[in-house]
């Protein structure tokens, strides 16, 4: 079987590693985070404020980590990041109260901003547009084998007691720092740029003039709307109370979302190497809005699974694409034009969970699915005008240098 990091470079291989223990630990998390701020007595809501705060404070350091990684380099940044959110993770399993959690979830989001940022950096530069979507696909399907197993596990972890999850994702985000701050090594990685010539680099003017950046953006934010709204906020709350199930089979639907999309994951990949950026998005598109309109008529918990199912084979197709139509489009470094790019997808994040968490308390668990379905077909529309940016004749269209020498 051939490998997947075939003729990718070294940092990809790095940062795959590095990310699973960060995804892992996410996934632990992930199903006790809106379950733990509703034992402190607050409503939809504010579990939907306690989830988009996180994202909230990525946005708004958005450009000072772009800034950072032109300055000091992806190793540095990465790793410094991780370790912010490890602390503040930690702190947030002692919080004896709602506004305590929800301070230290939003100092989280500072570091998440810069290794983020970093990561997305290191893909976006180092690979060419012939293995942009595989490279893609590896680095997020590193996020989908922790994916995997830390719902799960996290689940179970919940039963036992809400802040053990924080704990154990404190710990594997050492592991992930430690790996990059060892690991992500090259000649000049983790040094302040000496640099100043910015005529090869693509501004955040030149990006925003181009029309497939424009609608990667507006992809991310409605990607992002959908997918972490409804999966980091009521979704939780709605397998318990609304199906009259437990928190285990909230890890194990979103457990079996990460299966499907890892499963597909590299051939969705490839599929956008060799047919093209809008094909692959306008099939992720068509899946993605059929599993949100399952989960919004889902009345026993097999048809939740059911709708997780189908939104883990549309994510496969869809979550790589935004990021790859960045990569080629832009050229040398571009840590701002990066860095606005995951703040669309952070803004979607803040929204969506606010205003689904909202809908939820005034109308109803379906109206607050129903909403997210009805914005989802703007992304449907989008993909059928998305110019393609897959350049076949000339992989190195974006006159891509060794990572090393621009850093």
């Amino acid at each position: 079987m051939q490998s997947p990091f075939k003729d990718l470079p070294r940092e990809v291989s790095i940062l795959v590693a590095a990310s699973f223990f960060v995804a892992v630990g996410f996934g632990i998390v992930l199903p006790a985070i809106p379950v733990f701020a509703k034992s402190f007595g607050v409503n939809n809501a504010a579990i939907g404020l306690m989830v988009s705060v996180f994202a909230i404070t990525r946005f708004a350091s958005g450009l000072i980590s772009g800034t950072l990684v032109d300055k000091f380099g992806e190793r540095a940044v990465f790793s410094s990041g991780v370790f912010m959110v490890s602390l503040f993770t930690f702190l947030a399993g002692l919080a004896q109260s709602y506004e305590q959690l929800l301070f230290f979830r939003a100092a989280g989001g500072l570091g998440s901003s810069m290794f983020s940022v970093a990561a997305g950096s290191v893909i976006m530069r180092s690979v060419d547009d012939a293995h942009r979507g595989r490279a893609q696909s590896v680095y997020q399907g590193s996020f989908l084998l922790g994916g995997i197993a830390g719902p799960a596990i996290g689940g179970l972890l919940s039963v036992i007691s809400l802040r053990a999850p924080f704990f154990v994702y404190s710990v594997l985000l050492l592991c992930s720092g430690a790996v990059a701050f060892f690991f992500l090594k090259g000649e000049k990685i983790g040094k302040r740029g000496i640099n100043t010539d910015t005529s090869d680099h693509t501004t955040v003017r030149e990006a925003l003039a181009m029309k497939p950046y424009r609608i990667a953006l507006v992809l991310a934010f409605i990607g992002s709307w959908v997918f972490f709204g409804l999966r980091a906020s009521i979704l939780p709350i709605f397998v318990t109370e609304e199906l009259n199930s437990t928190t285990v089979f909230v890890g194990y639907g979103l457990a079996l979302s990460a299966i499907i999309q890892g499963a597909v994951l590299l051939r969705a990949g490839r599929y956008s190497d060799e047919k093209g950026r809008r094909a692959a998005s306008i099939i992720g598109a068509q899946v993605v809005l059929l599993g949100v309109l399952l989960l919004t008529v889902s009345v026993h918990v097999w048809m939740y699974l059911l709708a997780m199912a189908v939104l883990g084979f549309g994510g496969a197709f869809l979550s790589t694409t935004p990021a790859s139509i960045v990569g080629d489009v832009i050229k040398g470094k571009g840590g701002k034009v990066i860095a606005i790019f995951q703040m669309a997808g952070d803004a979607g994040m803040m929204v969506g969970p606010i205003i689904i968490g909202a809908v939820s308390d005034l109308y109803s668990y379906r109206a607050a699915f129903g909403l997210p379905a009805a914005i989802f077909v703007i992304a449907l529309a989008l993909v059928y005008q998305i110019p393609e940016t897959r350049n076949v004749e000339e992989p190195q269209v974006n006159n891509l240098r060794p990572l090393d020498e621009d850093l």
